[in-house]
């Protein structure tokens, strides 16, 4: 694997990409840096060293953990890629529904740009919503549970600052996300978030370190033991979920045009087992934020509001049954069983054994169906770990957090998809991968 890194920077064009990509993420962390025009510095360190000491796994530190802090310190990127994000799933969503836009998917590069314009001008709604909705809690810090001012002089100037900064500090991050896409290595949009992510890593090892070095810390070497264990138990599966796949069979009858024979291979189909990604842990945690604090707001429905938060047993089986139903959802709005079927039977394709059309659509459906509830059970228990960790376990979060979740998913997935890319120039030009036994799924 060493040698596959060294040989990595003897190739021009993979070398160029990398540094490409190590300038694109310096300029990306910079703009997660900057602060917003207006801001107090004296009260804005209040804020981060409070956001920083709250133990919890709730919305604003789900999204502070995708900026790579910078919500937390009131930066130019403070909403991060999320906007973006937001507007893309929507817009598959929508896809799924609305005849348009099923019409422009399906018409090659000509429609999929205008979608992608589509998801540009939704990225610039959202963040003039967010950004409005962040300066009005800037001016009513009450609301962030900060007692000293953080603007000195708020207004309506300020607000369409922070608004209009929010817009250029997304958009640049987008306009990265898709420049490391075309010319460096990697998603670019996984990549900006995964770095933004890991840029929290050296925070969550001081916290483990002190977890343990501490003289009142009630954590001794055992317990440090049992976490390593479990970390690498946790990577592994989380590896093998991102990994796993159902291969269906697929054959194709032969052609004869002219003197020339088409067909009559054997293939097979990939169905991933976690076909859904993290999408079911975005959508939970978003569904699971707002309840908890409304209900406690009411002194008859306080009792209620408490059982629903973090780590809770009402909270865990809520998220649980939620990731479970978004897992099937997302399943149900992107993968088509009839469309596949009906491209297998124009191009002579078929599943030995199963009739083509309706038949090979039914059989899909149901072997993805099957595939899904393993999947979606494997993707429920790494997702509620870290809230059981710091709930139950008092694990700081910024540590719990790499112990399952959104961010050990999408780390797991960049890393993998990163390292196919660099493995297929490598073997381009006769070079060995990262593996001389066994393979990455995708090689060929």
């Amino acid at each position: 694997m060493l040698s596959a890194f060294a040989n990595s920077l003897k190739i021009p064009e993979l070398r160029q990409r990398i540094f490409f990509t190590l300038g694109m993420v310096f300029v990306c962390r910079l703009v997660e840096a900057v602060p917003i025009p207006g801001i107090d510095p004296g009260a804005l360190q209040k804020l981060i060293s409070d956001i920083g000491s709250q133990a919890s796994g709730g919305f604003l530190s789900w999204i502070d953990l995708f900026s790579g802090g910078a919500l937390s310190r009131c930066a130019v990127g403070a909403l991060g890629i999320m906007p973006y994000i937001s507007a893309s799933i929507i817009l598959q969503m929508m896809t799924a529904i609305v005849p348009t836009l099923e019409r422009l998917a399906r018409e090659g590069d000509v429609g999929r740009q205008k979608l992608t314009q589509y998801t540009r001008y939704l990225t610039i709604v959202i963040c003039v919503v967010q950004g409005y909705v962040m300066a009005l809690a800037l001016e009513r810090p009450g609301f962030l549970g900060i007692s000293r001012v953080l603007v000195p002089a708020p207004g309506w100037h300020f607000e369409m600052m922070t608004v209009i900064t929010q817009i250029a500090g997304t958009m640049l991050l987008m306009w990265i996300g898709e420049q490391i896409t075309e010319r460096g290595i990697g998603n670019g949009i996984s990549m900006v978030i995964t770095v933004n992510i890991v840029s929290r890593l050296p925070g969550a090892v001081f916290q483990a370190i002190q977890m343990f070095t501490l003289a009142e810390s009630k954590f001794t070497i055992f317990h440090l033991v049992g976490l390593l264990i479990m970390f690498l138990v946790v990577v592994a599966a989380t590896i093998a979920l991102t990994q796993a796949q159902r291969k269906i069979p697929i054959n194709t009858t032969k052609r004869v045009v002219g003197r020339k024979v088409y067909g009559g291979q054997n293939t097979y189909m990939p169905l991933r087992v976690n076909y859904s990604g993290v999408m079911p842990i975005i959508f939970s945690s978003v569904m699971l934020t707002f309840p908890g604090p409304i209900l406690r707001h009411f002194e008859f429905t306080k009792t209620l509001g408490n059982l629903i938060n973090i780590g809770e047993p009402l909270y865990v089986l809520l998220d649980a049954l939620l990731i479970l139903f978004f897992s099937y959802f997302w399943v149900a709005t992107q993968f088509n069983p009839l469309q596949i079927a009906d491209d297998l039977k124009r191009n002579g394709g078929y599943v030995p054994g199963i009739r083509p059309g309706r038949p090979t659509a039914e059989y899909l459906d149901k072997a993805m169906t099957r595939i899904t509830l393993f999947g979606a059970i494997f993707l429920t228990v790494i997702a509620i770990m870290p809230s059981i960790l710091a709930k139950k376990f008092d694990v700081p979060w910024i540590v719990a957090s790499f112990f399952g979740g959104t961010s050990l998913l999408i780390i797991v997935g960049v890393v993998l998809d990163t390292m196919r890319q660099v493995e297929s120039h490598l073997l381009m030009r006769n070079y060995d991968g990262f593996l001389r036994k066994g393979r990455l799924h995708g090689r060929r």
